[in-house]
């Protein structure tokens, strides 16, 4: 299924603006700070990467012998489009005052970020290998003291949004441009602290804030519906005072269209609800509650979860 975002006219031409930064200068002048190569990535070259990010964190998280495997696959397109369509960031300077800002809430999902920010450059691939081991700089939650370019310590559910919240009111304060990125979990979604920044952000009208709900409708104690209904969730956050959009979380032109026209809304903080599949490219534990977090025992476990890739004709990068 689809969930697409449109565009009118006036969307268009604002996208093709450049946008108006203030404390710019030199190199961070332009309209994003994003390497061209990446911007001009084809869709097959995505999805190529899209595969190859899939192997790698499923070796990293089976290397440390236990991970958060499902959760981490199901981002896999919406985090690898953020970091190479659409945020800007500069892996030279990971604390560029006027980079867009992510937060990942859903903190036990950082392996995807871990890759994504060793493949921009952030760090030295070599790192990957060593998730959750002792001496590592890449823990098994989301870590801004050791990781360059993580920018909220997470793992404590419903916090994110609060977070993120925060740094997009500072960044109206200090009159900056840039946007505030929020990755939620539709479990985490039933923490009650969620609602209360969704109202705070709400009545200060952050429009430099956009939320995305990694909704793969599985948590820890199984599927969403089962535990804490959700639905109607797009209409919740609407009753909240945000805009809404959907999207299919593993769809490269919905998710790039749908991200795009959550930048240019005005008025509100926006929440992308991006529909997706736990475990998605795993077979082992693609759609299974199990997928949330795995262990990794012997060589026959590891072998069973490498050997259910879709795509495995890749050479670790380390």
């Amino acid at each position: 299924m689809l969930y697409c975002a449109t565009f009118t006219a006036d969307d268009r031409v604002r996208l093709k603006e450049p946008s108006r930064r203030t404390g710019g200068g030199g190199r961070h002048a332009s309209f994003m700070a994003l390497d061209n190569r990446t911007m001009d990535m084809t869709k097959q070259q995505m999805e190529r990467l899209a595969a190859e990010w899939r192997y790698v964190i499923t070796d990293m998280i089976c290397r440390a012998e236990s991970g958060h495997l499902g959760g981490a696959l199901s981002l896999v397109e919406i985090v690898e489009t953020l970091y190479y369509k659409v945020m800007r960031t500069d892996p030279a300077n990971p604390k560029w005052p006027d980079r867009d800002r992510l937060v990942l809430s859903k903190g036990h999902a950082a392996p995807v970020i871990y890759v994504a920010l060793a493949y921009k450059g952030f760090f030295p691939k070599d790192w990957l290998k060593t998730l959750n081991q002792n001496g590592t700089k890449l823990p098994s939650h989301a870590d801004a003291r050791f990781v360059p370019g993580v920018d909220m310590t997470t793992g404590s559910l419903g916090q994110g949004l609060s977070a993120a919240s925060g740094m997009a009111l500072a960044a109206r304060m200090d009159k900056r441009s840039h946007k505030v990125f929020c990755i939620i979990g539709d479990g985490e979604s039933n923490e009650g602290q969620n609602w209360e920044a969704g109202m705070f952000a709400a009545h200060h009208k952050l429009d430099n804030l956009i939320g995305i709900t990694d909704y793969n409708k599985l948590q820890i104690d199984g599927f969403t519906h089962e535990i804490l209904e959700l639905e109607p969730l797009a209409d919740k956050w609407r009753a909240f005072g945000w805009h809404v959009l959907e999207m299919d979380g593993h769809n490269f032109d919905d998710i790039e269209t749908t991200l795009a026209k959550a930048k240019i809304l005005r008025g509100k903080p926006v929440m992308a609800i991006a529909h997706t599949i736990k475990g998605k490219g795993n077979k082992a534990i693609e759609n299974k509650p199990e997928s949330h977090n795995i262990k990794v025992s012997d060589k026959a476990a590891y072998d069973k979860y490498m050997g259910a890739l879709e795509q495995r004709d890749f050479t670790l990068p380390y």
